[in-house]
């Protein structure tokens, strides 16, 4: 799914003067044995959010890492959703004599591709890296960035839920008016939507409280629930509206599936962090520089559904989709 528009960056947070003991990890060697010998690498990780995807995609890139013969130490910072974080820890990680840098969603990639100019950066978990300014196009990124984007098949998600209701018409999305990744995914379902012969309902938030008053206050047929780091973070409250509507709840990936989602085909998150876990190790041996290495994405996407969930909302799956699913929950 290669996107060539761009977009105007979001203007990054000042970056304040403030203690970062609340965001950022403690430090230890979580690759390798920890500690500072010699032949290790370092490495920084700088996550936006807490949740199930982001985390997989963690635990995927250090696989990677160890599976192409880095023995990394590693130092891990979480911004805990907020921008001032964010910003602070872009401010440290500048300073930081890290080898690498790996940045977990688009607000992180945003702001250390800003922060940091003489170190490789690779991201994962990024929706459309031309529009959010960090390449200058997926085949040549041309800087000190490059990663894997976690574009999904939103066409293919709103065929499924045709096949799970062909009588439904419109479809609630909510989504963070703060996160780029998710305006270019609204953008993609309303296209995807009007070639289906479908209608949307954009509800956009501020914080992860508002997932459920949003959620409530739509009159829709289905969700669709795009990666949107804020909704995801607080998808259980999202999914609960569901069920109390009788509706579906279509997700943009597999492991909000696991969360209670009633179906999607899409990515898988770990993969995705494992993919990008080879691209650093060859940077890190020397082998490939970020400017030159494409974007990648997943070639390949697995089919998740709910069993269990869907029977609480009174959604009865077809027999055909349950049998040639990937993950049954």
């Amino acid at each position: 799914m290669k996107r060539t528009r761009v977009a105007s960056l979001a203007a990054v947070a000042a970056i304040a003067a403030l203690g970062l003991s609340a965001c950022s990890g403690d430090g230890s060697g979580s690759g390798g044995s920890g500690g500072s010998g010699g032949d290790k690498k370092k490495v920084d990780i700088v996550q936006f959010v807490k949740h199930p995807s982001l985390d997989a995609a963690n635990k995927g890139f250090q696989k990677g890492l160890k599976d192409n013969g880095i023995d990394a130490e590693i130092k891990e910072y979480n911004a805990q959703g907020e921008a001032a974080n964010n910003a602070q820890i872009g401010s440290q990680v500048a300073t930081s004599k890290s080898d690498l840098i790996l940045a977990i969603a688009t607000p992180s990639a945003q702001v250390l591709s800003q922060a940091v100019k003489n170190r490789p950066i690779l991201f994962t978990a990024v929706t459309d890296p031309v529009d959010s300014q960090l390449v200058e196009s997926l085949e040549k990124p041309g800087k000190n960035v490059t990663g894997t984007s976690d574009a999904n098949p939103v066409k293919e998600q709103l065929e499924l839920l045709k096949q799970i209701d062909p009588d439904a018409k419109k479809i609630g999305i909510v989504y963070s008016s703060a996160e780029q990744n998710s305006k270019v995914q609204v953008d993609w379902a309303q296209d995807a939507a009007s070639e289906l012969g479908l209608t949307v309902e954009t509800k956009a938030i501020s914080a992860s409280s508002e997932v459920s008053q949003a959620a409530s206050s739509m009159n829709v047929d289905a969700f669709y629930v795009p990666t949107d780091n804020m909704v995801v973070a607080s998808l259980e409250s999202l999914l609960k509206v569901a069920e109390n509507k009788k509706i579906p709840a279509i997700a943009a990936e597999g492991d909000s599936v696991k969360r209670g989602a009633t179906a999607t085909v899409g990515i898988n998150y770990e993969k995705l962090g494992e993919q990008t876990g080879a691209m650093a190790a060859k940077v890190l041996k020397g082998e490939a520089k970020p400017e030159d290495m494409a974007v990648e994405t997943q070639e390949e996407y697995d089919l998740y559904v709910n069993e269990t969930s869907a029977k609480k909302s009174g959604i009865e799956l077809p027999k055909e989709l349950v049998e040639k699913a990937a993950e049954k929950y």
